[in-house]
Order: C-alpha cells, then structure tokens, then sequence
C-alpha cells in the first residue's frame, strides 16, 4: 500500500507540499487497493465475494479491475474514471494509466471462455488517456502508447505510439463555411411588419398613465 502512495505522489505534478496527503482522496488508488483484497480471495476461489467488491469499487470509484486480473506493483491509475481491465489481464510492476483506459477482449465470438482474451502490460509502460488494448496482445517494457489510441497488436518494447492526426479541412478547400464574425441581414428582407410589431415599452407605459 505505502508503495501505491509513493508512486502516485513521484508521478503526480499535482502532489506536492501538504497537498500530497490529497493522494488519500484518488479514486484510482482505492480501486487499485479494493482490487488487491478481491484478486486475493479470487484466488483462495472464495465465491462471489471477489466479484461483489470489484463491483463495489467500479460504482465507488469508476475503475473496473476484474478479480482475476493480475495487476504488479506500483501501478498508478490517473483520475480513474472509465477505466475497465479484464479477467485475464495482465500489468507489470511502475505501470502508469490514464482515464478512460481499457484492456478488453475481442469478443465471445472470437475468444473462447478458457483462452487469454485480455492484454498484457510490461514493466514501466504509459498508457494515456482513451487508450484501447484489446486481445491477448503484449505491450513490451518501457512502451509509451499515446492518447486515444486503438491497439490489436503487439507492442514492442520501448515503442512510441500515438493515434493518427487528420486535417479535416484546410483553407481554399472544401465548402465554404458562413462568417459568423460578420452580421447577416437576415431581418433586412421582412416585411417591416413582420420584424417587431411590439410596441416600444416606453409607449407602453405612457398609455397605462393616461
């Protein structure tokens, strides 16, 4: 436990000076902690009590870690909310993860109940935010995958990845867009009836004093 306070407070900008007691406060660290005791009892094959508090930790703190994932140490979960990790995952030891994380499976369809559906994760390796890993895939030590990014393959060690960029539209090309900088006239072709036949308020209240 004292090792998941650590690295989140060394991995954290925001954590310094007395606001590093707020690391007591981080959804992701009492998930991570909740996961610990249900994956202890999963594999003592305690039944359901592991499942009950993984599902008491998701609706606590938004971060789904299935009992049966094998999590290493000092894993640091940021802000946490919408992180999911499946049964048979597996993360190696100083791993750091973003919101919004998933290490999923491809589907029934494809992975049978007794195969390895779900990721895994080596050692030191920084998955940002949005970042999908699904299948029995393996993301080597030290890999950096970037914000948003889909991943079906493996990961080599080191690698540096990052969703593809692409320019929707440039100037000069393309249909034009309307200049919403400018005013548009749009009342000047009304009938002068149909633009305001409201009376101003001023003459409103000149007549309730006559």
């Amino acid at each position: 436990m004292f090792d998941d306070v650590r690295a989140a407070c060394r991995r954290d900008p925001a954590l310094y000076g007395i606001r590093t007691a707020e690391v007591l406060l981080y959804p992701g660290l009492w998930a991570l902690w909740a996961h610990r005791l249900a994956h202890l009892l999963h594999r003592g094959r305690v039944p359901l009590v592991p499942r009950m508090i993984s599902q008491l930790a998701r609706w606590a703190t938004g971060v789904e870690i299935h009992p049966g994932a094998r999590i290493g140490r000092r894993l640091f979960i940021d802000h946490g909310d919408g992180v999911v990790i499946g049964e048979t995952a597996r993360v190696g030891d100083d791993v750091t993860m973003y919101h919004r994380v998933t290490l999923g499976g491809r589907g029934w369809w494809v992975d049978g109940k007794a195969a390895r559906r779900h990721p895994s994760v080596g050692d030191r390796v920084v998955l940002g935010v949005g970042v999908t890993l699904l299948g029995p895939i393996h993301v080597g030590d030290d890999a950096r995958i970037g914000a948003h990014s889909l991943v079906l393959a493996d990961v080599p060690a080191g690698a540096r990845m990052r969703a593809p960029a692409a320019v929707l539209a440039r100037p000069g090309t393309g249909p034009a867009l309307p200049d919403l900088s400018e005013p548009t006239g749009a009342l000047d072709d009304l009938p002068e009836r149909d633009r305001d036949d409201r009376p101003h308020p001023a003459d409103e209240a000149a007549a309730l004093r006559r």
